[in-house]
C-alpha cells in the first residue's frame, strides 16, 4: 500500500507539470512537444546551459525576450526547451535515455522566462545531419500559461550554405524567423531572437 501511494504521488506531481483539460489547443501536431515536460525536478530559472557546452565550439549564446501577441507586452512564465545535435550531427545519447530523450538526445535544455519575458541558453553550434540534406539547426518548443505546448520555427543560421533560397522561402516565421546572424559578443557568438506569442500559430486566440 505504501509503494501505491508514493507512486500516485509521483503521478500527481508529474501531471501538475503537464498540460491540463483547461489548456487550449494551438499549433497543430506536434510531435516531440510532450518533452517540454521531461527537466525532472531541475528548477527552472531564465538561464540555462546545455551539457558538453564546456567541451565544444564553436560556444554560442541564444538570447532574446519573449513578448505577447501584441509584440510588446513581456510574457513571463513561459517555458522554453531547445535541443540539437552533437558537432558531428547526432542527436548524442548515453544509452539509458528514457522518454523524448531517446530521439532528442541528452544536449538540450529548458528555461522559464522571467518577469521581463527574458530567456538564455549557452550551448554550442550543432553539426548537420550527416546526410547533409538539413542545414544546422536547433529545435525549440514553447508552452505558455493556458495554451497547449507548440513548436516554433527552428533556429537556423543565414551563414550556413545548406540554408537555400528555396528553405528560406518555405519557412513558417512561428513567433517570428528563426534565421540568425550570429555576431561575436563578449568573446563568444551569440544570437539574438525575440518571440512573439501566437505568430503564425495556428489556431491561436
Amino acid at each position: 500500500m505504501d509503494n501505491y501511494i508514493l507512486v500516485l504521488l509521483f503521478l500527481l506531481s508529474i501531471s501538475c507539470q503537464a498540460q491540463t483539460p483547461a489548456d487550449i489547443i494551438v499549433g497543430g501536431p506536434c510531435e516531440g512537444c510532450e518533452a517540454i515536460f521531461e527537466s525532472g525536478d531541475k528548477k527552472l530559472s531564465s538561464i540555462d546551459t546545455l551539457p558538453l557546452f564546456l567541451e565544444n565550439e564553436s560556444k554560442l549564446k541564444i538570447t532574446g525576450s519573449v513578448f505577447q501577441k501584441d509584440g510588446e507586452t513581456p510574457a513571463a512564465d513561459v517555458i522554453i526547451y531547445i535541443y540539437h545535435t552533437n558537432r558531428k550531427g547526432v542527436y548524442q545519447t548515453k544509452g539509458d535515455e528514457t522518454g523524448w530523450a531517446k530521439r532528442h538526445g541528452f544536449i538540450r535544455g529548458w528555461v522559464k522566462t522571467d518577469a521581463a519575458g527574458s530567456y538564455t541558453f549557452y550551448t554550442f553550434r550543432p553539426g548537420a545531419y550527416p546526410s547533409r540534406d538539413e542545414p544546422e539547426h536547433i529545435h525549440i518548443t514553447v508552452k505558455e500559461p493556458g495554451k497547449t505546448a507548440y513548436y516554433l520555427d527552428e533556429y537556423v543560421f543565414a551563414d550556413d550554405p545548406l540554408l537555400t533560397k528555396e528553405k528560406k522561402r518555405n519557412s513558417d516565421n512561428r513567433s517570428g524567423s528563426g534565421i540568425m546572424n550570429p555576431v561575436l559578443e563578449n568573446g563568444m557568438m551569440t544570437i539574438h531572437r525575440d518571440l512573439i506569442l501566437g505568430l503564425n500559430i495556428p489556431d491561436y486566440e
